[in-house]
């Protein structure tokens, strides 16, 4: 199994930047992706952002150019850089890890508001 942990998320005002860190522990070395997705409220849970153990990124349409998923393999963490952040960015953020090519694991979530 993998567990994840996530950090860094709060309050920002529209145009800021915030860092969302997720550590994974557990069966590591199963994993073969990891992504943050998003929820808002009265909304589905969308993808924002995707990293494959191969190193390949993809992101949703609305964060492209502005967020930025990156990994550090030495501390087991995948971090989310968002900046120019709007207020339609305000939701709980969820990180995600797909291992064994079956299975998934969800962080317990972090709050991001934006305000006006």
């Amino acid at each position: 199994q993998v567990q994840l942990v996530e950090s860094g998320g709060g309050l920002v005002q529209a145009g800021g930047s915030l860092r969302l860190s997720c550590s994974a522990s557990g069966s590591i070395f199963s994993i073969n992706a990891m992504g943050w997705y998003r929820q808002a409220p009265g909304k589905q849970r969308e993808l924002v952002a995707r990293i494959t153990s191969g190193g390949s990124t993809n992101y949703a349409d609305s964060v492209a150019g502005r967020f930025t998923i990156s990994r550090d393999n030495a501390k087991n963490t995948v971090y989310l850089q968002m900046n120019s952040l709007k207020p339609e960015d305000t939701a709980v953020y969820y990180c995600n890890a797909y291992y064994n090519s079956v299975f998934e694991s969800w962080g317990q979530g972090t709050q991001v508001t934006v305000s006006s």
